[in-house]
């Protein structure tokens, strides 16, 4: 259940990129994330969500800025944060030449976690992820769904409020990566835990109750799924082109409305775009090569914020 209480509040946080670099990686982030709350960092390679994941996992320290966590400063109290969290990597942190328990085992030791209460947490852990029947298999023979989901078992163990996860999809096909996101939306309604996820797949973020957009290091647009895609205010039309420059100048002049020019297409919102499309073709029947309508997407709303497509970076901060 989401609550007004702030899980995570972040002001004014900065973060350059490398010392004595012009580069920024973060430019004065500040938003709050609720109590209970499924929370998304939306952005591509490069926009910035890597970096703050890190920062709060406290693997990071900002150049500027605070970040508390349950009230807690991250910066004077690492380590109190870390007792409170959970994290999960997008590249794995299993020792892969030890079986499912023994893996579970060693980090309940890292919690200070023994004794009967370390064996009780395994018994649960192992049965909440479906992994009882693979306790003593070593961690090398699982499919990567398997391994992913004793990834989330790991990060539970010592039970956290708050759940990191960096791409937590990464490497999954599309049935486990479904199958990963219904064992978080689980884990959220029953136990309340607020889970905080990086993520670039646009149905990973649908999934979130609210998304912290992010392009180049700068915080864009801030709001649930619904009402990110609402303020596009219709369907979204696009039509393909040689020329994208000049048709949509030349549509703008016509319907006196703004368009953009990304790539070899050229894209705009109209509330009734079915009603458009024919008065285009009629007006443009050389310049444009293909036509599409759709309601708005994520992707969509980048766009419309940034000025350029989702995928354009190749970086990975």
């Amino acid at each position: 259940m989401v609550t007004t209480e702030s899980a995570i509040e972040i002001d004014n946080l900065f973060l350059r990129y490398r010392q004595g670099s012009g580069a920024n990686a973060l430019k004065e982030i500040s938003l709050s994330i609720n109590v209970g709350e499924i929370f998304g960092l939306l952005g591509p390679n490069g926009s910035g969500k890597t970096s703050l994941f890190r920062i709060l996992a406290s693997l990071l320290n900002p150049t500027s800025g605070t970040v508390r966590v349950f009230g807690v400063d991250l910066r004077r109290s690492p380590n109190a944060v870390r007792t409170s969290a959970g994290v999960v990597f997008q590249s794995q942190s299993l020792d892969r030449k030890l079986t499912v328990a023994e893996n579970l085992r060693y980090q309940g030791h890292l919690y200070g976690l023994s004794g009967a209460l370390l064996g009780q947490r395994i018994e649960q852990m192992l049965e909440n992820f479906r992994l009882t029947s693979r306790a003593s298999d070593i961690v090398d023979t699982l499919s990567g769904g398997m391994r992913r989901r004793l990834e989330l078992a790991k990060a539970l163990l010592h039970k956290p409020r708050l759940l990191l996860l960096d791409e937590p999809s990464s490497g999954l096909d599309p049935a486990a990566r479904l199958e990963f996101s219904h064992y978080l939306e689980t884990l959220n309604q029953q136990d309340g835990t607020t889970i905080v996820l990086t993520t670039h797949l646009m149905d990973e973020a649908e999934r979130c109750h609210r998304l912290a957009i992010l392009n180049e290091g700068v915080l864009v647009a801030l709001d649930s799924p619904e009402s990110l895609k609402k303020r596009l205010g219709g369907d979204v039309i696009v039509l393909r082109t040689t020329d994208p420059a000049s048709l949509s100048e030349n549509i703008s002049r016509l319907l006196g409305q703004p368009t953009s020019a990304i790539g070899n297409t050229v894209r705009l919102e109209s509330p009734r775009g079915h009603e458009l499309i024919a008065r285009l073709v009629e007006a443009f029947p050389k310049q444009i090569d293909a036509i599409s309508l759709s309601k708005p997407s994520l992707e969509d709303v980048f766009i419309q914020e940034t000025g350029r497509a989702f995928w354009h970076s190749d970086l990975s901060t």
